[in-house]
């Protein structure tokens, strides 16, 4: 079996794959490398854990750390996706292509490697991130704008008299009336934010990469954007598509 971990910055994703078999047998979200920890060894009683990789966003350091621990008490030994200029038939579009982050180029590699054609990927996520590939597998660049967590966070910690329950937010977004309490009008505001952007970035798509692409949609709040994107293909996996390829496992 083959873990496979995505280490954002405020949780870890992981999931257990059959690699024979490409079946996912388990996955979860840590918010610790302590609570993955004890989630993967509660499976590896019943299963063999032995290999696995990760994409991570993380320090250096902190990266390191996770590898050490898996190592150490799992008997895990992990795969790290690195930058590349080029993989899979997609081309880095950064003039660093080392400082583009590695969650953004393996979402591209996963969509590209999908579609085969001009491609629009949007990441919601702490961070919302875009990013243009055109049809001949070139990375045009890509936008990155605080992402609903964040901008609920900063609204938080700046604007005393914003205070409210995170239990209230999916009820509070099943109206898009204007709010007529605080977690109403920040929760909806924040929303129509949001949705602006994804607006601006499909108007850029035609522009940059004409009328024939294709639109991947993962992340955690992806689903907030679904009825506006109608025609897009919302790929929770993306990034783990993506680190298959750039790290395979016989």
């Amino acid at each position: 079996m083959i873990v496979e971990l995505d280490c954002g910055n405020s949780f870890i994703k992981w999931r257990v794959v059959d690699g024979a078999k490409s079946v996912i047998c388990s996955m979860g979200i840590a918010a610790s490398n302590e609570e993955l920890i004890s989630a993967l060894d509660e499976i590896g009683r019943t299963i063999s854990l032995r290999r696995g990789r990760l994409v991570s966003v993380r320090s250096d350091e902190e990266t390191a750390q996770l590898r050490e621990l898996l190592a150490q008490n799992l008997g895990v030994e992990v795969q790290c996706a690195q930058p590349a200029r080029a993989l899979a038939g997609i081309r880095n579009g950064y003039d660093d292509f080392s400082a583009l982050g590695l969650d953004r180029w393996l979402a591209m590699v996963g969509a590209y490697s999908l579609a085969r054609k001009a491609c629009l990927v949007l990441d919601l996520g702490t961070a919302v991130t875009s990013d243009f590939v055109s049809a001949d597998g070139v990375h045009q660049g890509g936008y990155i704008c605080p992402g609903l967590p964040l901008l609920r966070s900063q609204l938080r910690e700046h604007t005393r008299r914003i205070r409210y329950n995170d239990a209230m937010v999916k009820e509070v977004i099943k109206d898009m009336g204007p709010g007529r309490a605080t977690a109403e009008a920040v929760e909806r505001g924040c929303l129509l934010m949001l949705r602006g952007f994804m607006d601006a970035q499909l108007a850029l798509a035609t522009e940059y990469l004409g009328d024939d692409f294709d639109v991947f949609v993962t992340g955690g709040d992806a689903a907030l954007v679904k009825e506006m994107l109608s025609g897009a293909r919302f790929v929770p996996d993306l990034i783990f598509i993506g680190l298959a390829i750039a790290c395979p496992i016989p």
